[in-house]
């Protein structure tokens, strides 16, 4: 049996309080609710008011989640998103809700619009919203539940977040035609030292990667150039600027053109994963659960495949 609770809140004060959070002011809160600023701040007002606690600390205008509204916050959101999940059932729709994804360059460049076209094809009239940056940016969005799932290069370690391997992934260093390198069988610790490197941003999954095949050596690395988009380091290059490293989803279509030539570096572990990251008071929605197994089924194939060219290639 269940006793009753005389619940002294309402849901709509857990979504204006779970907004303000989000943007730390009112005006913005209160324009993405489509509430007056008055209203909003009165809910919250209520909200604390009801419980004798304080969630924020205020300086002028901008409200800044203190140590309380930190640790109430995750279980708010998944309240809300429960309550959201319920509601659907209620109404028995059978479409799947909307979903907030986030990818890093190489996997939102290179796999997400594939996946997403699968994903509504399946289930027809859902909607995703794609948001490609860094592994720094999209975990830190996960974390503060601006995403709802995020699929990232790097290895990731944070108390809020699950990290779940995805797929195999391996960096290849890579030169143009014309360089003078293009013709070695492979290459030697004292041509990595030589060479004028053309590298992803700090911060970026594959940078990360990078930097760690390269421990021993990192520090006397010539980094001629730092771009944060894998298109332009492919541009740069092309053009001669130098050589670079970067994951072989992104170079497969430019080697089978053969205007960019792999350079094998067997002394150096260039292997890494892809991976999901959910936040671990995220509730799992059947929107969520639906991606990541098409995710994990819909590249089964590919994963082969390119893991079979990397083969080739060490040989």
């Amino acid at each position: 049996m269940f006793g009753i609770i005389d619940m002294r809140y309402s849901l709509k004060q857990v979504q204006v309080f779970l907004n303000v959070a989000r943007y730390e002011n009112i005006s913005k809160a209160a324009q993405d609710l489509s509430m007056s600023q008055s209203a909003v701040s009165s809910a919250l007002s209520d909200f604390e008011r009801h419980y004798d606690i304080q969630l924020f600390d205020r300086t002028g205008k901008k409200l800044q989640l203190n140590e309380l509204g930190r640790a109430l916050r995750p279980q708010a959101q998944a309240l809300f998103e429960q309550a959201q999940a319920f509601e659907q059932h209620l109404q028995q729709q059978n479409t799947i809700p909307g979903l907030r994804v986030g990818a890093t360059l190489t996997i939102g460049n290179y796999l997400a619009a594939g996946l997403m076209a699968q994903y509504m094809k399946q289930y027809g009239g859902a909607q995703v919203q794609l948001h490609v940056a860094n592994t720094a940016i999209i975990s830190e969005q996960v974390r503060n539940f601006e995403l709802d799932i995020g699929l990232i290069e790097g290895e990731l370690q944070s108390p809020e977040l699950n990290v779940i391997p995805w797929l195999e992934d391996e960096l290849v260093v890579f030169c143009s035609p014309t360089h003078p390198l293009a013709k070695r069988k492979k290459l030697n610790d004292k041509d990595l030292l030589d060479a004028s490197w053309i590298l992803r941003e700090s911060g970026s999954g594959t940078r990360q990667t990078f930097d760690r095949a390269m421990a021993g050596l990192l520090s006397q690395i010539t980094v001629s150039l730092e771009l944060e988009h894998t298109e332009a380091i492919k541009r740069a290059v092309e053009a001669d600027l130098g050589i670079s490293c970067l994951s072989r989803v992104a170079l497969s279509d430019a080697f089978t053109r053969g205007t960019l030539i792999p350079l094998k570096v067997p002394q150096r572990n260039l292997r890494r994963h892809f991976y999901f990251i959910l936040h671990r008071q995220k509730y799992l929605s059947s929107a969520i659960e639906n991606w990541m197994s098409l995710c994990q089924n819909g590249r089964t194939n590919k994963r082969q495949g390119n893991m079979g060219s990397a083969n080739a290639d060490r040989q």
